[in-house]
């Protein structure tokens, strides 16, 4: 019998959750032996704080409405409850006192990985968890190991290669505010929530 809870993190700001997302969460379930993913869209992402983006509100909600069918998949509402800027040594530090037994693999991509290394406290991120970095089929790795954290990288960076990835939230916004179609790039209720909201038709500038 397992003694530790093997529990993943998807990170995000989720706006909106699509198939690549989902996909990215169910390889890392199956890789790696995960009990569950726990989905964790960002509250007030700090590298973001100078874009527009989605309310924390409608992004949760479209990410539980992806996530639903999945019963290895949960939403944490940690970092929207959370007041003020969102990091993410901050959240690791929470979910280690919530589960104080679990391995923790945060999955998120590639390139939000190596901006994660380079935030606050890289040092003891990499001591609270494992990383999971999807990247794309044929994403030059070079850059990693070339950083000031690659040793980091060597020793607490998995990679994972997810077709899906070439899916993009900046382009189904973008898709939404010219009025082309996005079915098939993300759950069907999460189309139909995005429409119902009318999110994105301002377009997808500065996001």
């Amino acid at each position: 019998m397992r003694q530790t809870l093997r529990l993943g993190i998807m990170g995000g700001t989720f706006d909106p959750i699509h198939y690549g997302h989902l996909v990215t969460a169910e390889e890392a379930l199956a890789q790696f032996d995960l009990e569950r993913v726990v989905f964790m869209p960002t509250g007030r992402p700090v590298a973001k704080s100078h874009q527009r983006v989605t309310s924390a509100e409608e992004r949760f909600l479209m990410t539980v409405i992806a996530t639903a069918p999945n019963r290895d998949f949960e939403v944490s509402r940690l970092e929207i409850d959370r007041p003020g800027a969102t990091y993410t040594v901050d959240t690791l530090e929470d979910l280690h006192r919530e589960h104080p037994d679990a391995e923790l693999f945060f999955i998120t991509g590639a390139d939000a990985v190596w901006e994660i290394l380079t935030w606050k406290e890289p040092e003891r991120v990499a001591s609270l968890c494992r990383f999971i970095a999807a990247t794309r089929p044929g994403y030059d790795l070079s850059r990693f190991m070339e950083s000031r954290n690659g040793r980091l990288v060597e020793e607490k960076v998995e990679f994972m290669e997810v077709p899906a990835l070439a899916i993009s939230s900046t382009d189904i916004r973008r898709r939404v505010a010219d009025r082309r179609p996005i079915r098939y790039l993300v759950p069907e209720a999460v189309a139909a929530y995005v429409h119902k909201r009318h999110l994105y038709a301002g377009g997808a500038e500065g996001v």
